[in-house]
């Protein structure tokens, strides 16, 4: 019986030891349980949301692009692609063979598609193809149940109207490269695009817009369930350019008579670009949707440089368009007057060489009046004696010439104004006198752009006011500094223009333009792109029109209009045009005429 007793006493006692820690146990579980869901509950339901909610980016529209009257040079229109969300498909090898049959996707395409899938992380969707047709559409939605992870989405395609005439201005948007990848997230969505050049370049982050943002309940794997809550993107903002369509147009049908050439045309006290035309252009749309390798390879190696705008990027020698520089400098610097005199019988020796005017006999006896109209390069040889490359060099300076203008545009060059610290800094030499001579006919080391010469003819004809060129619209009126120019020697110049122009002794005279109140001056120039040997001189070997095309002159032109306040002026080349008197200044002619006529009607 004691021995029972002890037993019993002994089960109790281990059952309430049990009951203890049974107790113990509950109360620390309760505890846990009251600070998890009760203490801690926002924490943890804050980590559970961002694993529920999932922020997606809505791509914003990108702004568009219109010339001076609102006229669309770039916009946007609705289009669709295929994507593939790596994370929801069960065979991605089997679904790529098969989007690759109904899709017609190259073995380059699908390399693209699969380099883009290792990259990105797998939620993220992958572009398989964009700009699909509506029967490339229909085809894939009839075969969503075969490809899961496959989807159509719409979007935004840019396009451009009027693509060949204004490619090198407007520029392109392309797909975003490695090389552009930061940390901002909207360059990561599919199908999205950046500026690659032009406009669409320098404003590209005011005309992206900014990006709108999507949550959504999504679940373990991160399909969509359903979504919370949308802020909308915002578009980006339209970009006005001061180019006129309409002229933009006419200048590249003139421009298209010969293989390559450009123009550029000002308004002389805005610097506002009216028309930017290089020719060939090219179609800005094929980068939209994805070059091949094969297009962009005969792009690039085009011999008339499609690809390039020869109004910016094109460094020439101005030649004889130079010349007003020249002169200006040597009237400022007082070493010549408007009476001086200077004999040209066709020919100057310096040392044991011979420097040659273009005209074989010579001009005689002649003044600044007559030099110009005439183009005489013994008269300005002579200058160039006198004045030395410094003071050439600081008054092209002044006109703008040797630096970037600073337009709105990408691949600007500066072009070249030499002078004897750039000679010997650049290659240890010092300048010598014939160095001076090629320059003072904008030869030798001398180059400029396009551009440039059209800017250093708003700056002779507006009454030396330093007008930069401007491609963007603006509501403020830019102020221009005086070049504090002697006015008189200022006109002295530009009568030579206007004598060049519609003087019976001026060289270009039969290009003048006799419409009564669009009368234009103006200045040619024909430039050296080989060297001319004494037996190819002698024998007018260089003027043979059966020369190669790359080995010819080119052919440049500058002018302004009208001759009574200007308003325009005018800088066109035509590369290896032969001859700035009979093909570059008719260009410059009916460029001018049709300027004047289309910016009355504005």
């Amino acid at each position: 019986m004691n021995e029972k007793n002890e037993h019993q006493r002994l089960f109790t006692r281990r059952a309430l030891i049990l009951g203890g820690a049974q107790g113990v146990l509950l109360t620390s579980l309760i505890g846990r349980m009251y600070y998890l869901q009760i203490l801690s509950n926002e924490h943890y339901r804050l980590l559970s949301d961002k694993n529920r909610i999932y922020s997606r980016l809505i791509a914003p529209s990108r702004g568009q692009i219109v010339d001076r009257v609102g006229v669309l040079l770039a916009t946007n229109q609705s289009s669709y692609r295929a994507v593939i969300i790596q994370e929801q498909v069960e065979d991605l090898s089997k679904t790529l063979v098969g989007l690759r049959k109904i899709l017609d996707l190259s073995s380059e395409k699908i390399d693209h598609v699969l380099e883009e899938i290792k990259r990105k992380p797998r939620f993220i969707p992958v572009t398989v193809k964009d700009f699909l047709t509506w029967e490339e559409v229909a085809k894939v939605q009839l075969k969503l149940p075969d490809f899961p992870g496959v989807i159509v989405e719409e979007g935004q395609e840019r396009f451009y109207p009027h693509a060949l005439a204004t490619c090198h201005t407007v520029g392109y948007v392309a797909s975003v490269s490695e090389e552009d990848l930061d940390e901002d997230p909207l360059l990561e969505l599919p199908g999205f695009r950046i500026g690659k050049n032009g406009i669409e370049k320098v404003f590209d982050q005011q005309l992206q817009g900014r990006a709108g943002v999507q949550q959504v309940e999504v679940t373990a794997r991160r399909r969509i369930v359903r979504t919370l809550s949308t802020h909308e993107s915002i578009s980006g903002v339209d970009v006005q350019v001061s180019m006129d369509l309409q002229l933009q147009e006419t200048v590249m049908t003139i421009l298209s008579q010969y293989k390559a050439a450009a123009a550029a045309v000002l308004e002389v006290n805005t610097g506002e670009v009216l028309a930017c035309a290089s020719y060939p252009g090219f179609n800005a749309n094929s980068f939209v949707q994805g070059i091949s390798k094969n297009d962009w390879t005969q792009l690039i190696q085009d011999p008339y440089k499609a690809f390039n705008n020869k109004v910016i990027a094109g460094q020439y020698s101005p030649g004889s368009t130079f010349k007003m520089i020249v002169a200006l400098a040597a009237l400022e610097a007082k070493v010549i007057n408007s009476t001086t005199q200077f004999f040209c019988g066709g020919h100057t020796q310096l040392g044991n060489h011979r420097f040659h005017c273009w005209k074989k006999e010579g001009h005689g006896s002649i003044n600044l009046s007559v030099a110009i109209p005439q183009s005489c390069d013994i008269f300005f040889f002579e200058i160039a004696r006198l004045l030395g490359i410094d003071l050439i060099a600081a008054m092209a300076r002044r006109f703008g010439l040797g630096e970037k203008s600073g337009i709105e545009l990408t691949g600007e060059k500066s072009g070249l104004v030499p002078n004897r610290s750039w000679k010997s800094m650049v290659m240890g030499k010092s300048w010598n006198l014939g160095e001076t001579f090629n320059a003072s006919i904008g030869q030798g080391y001398v180059l400029s752009t396009i551009l440039q010469l059209a800017m250093m003819t708003a700056r002779l004809c507006n009454g030396g006011k330093s007008v930069y060129p401007r491609l963007v619209k603006s509501d403020t009126v830019a102020e221009f500094e005086d070049m504090d120019l002697n006015q008189d020697h200022l006109q002295l110049v530009l009568e030579g223009m206007n004598r060049t122009i519609n003087d019976p002794i001026g060289v270009a005279y039969s290009a003048r333009i006799t419409e009564p109140g669009f009368e234009m001056a103006g200045k040619t120039g024909t430039t050296q792109v080989k060297s001319i040997t004494r037996r190819e001189r002698e024998l007018d070997l260089h003027k043979d029109p059966n020369r190669p095309w790359e080995v010819r002159d080119h052919a440049l032109f500058v002018g302004f209009a009208p001759v009574v306040s200007p308003r325009f002026a005018v800088a066109t080349i035509v590369e290896h045009g032969e001859s700035g008197r009979r093909v570059a200044t008719p260009l410059g002619r009916d460029i001018l005429l049709a300027t004047q006529h289309r910016m009355s009607k504005l």
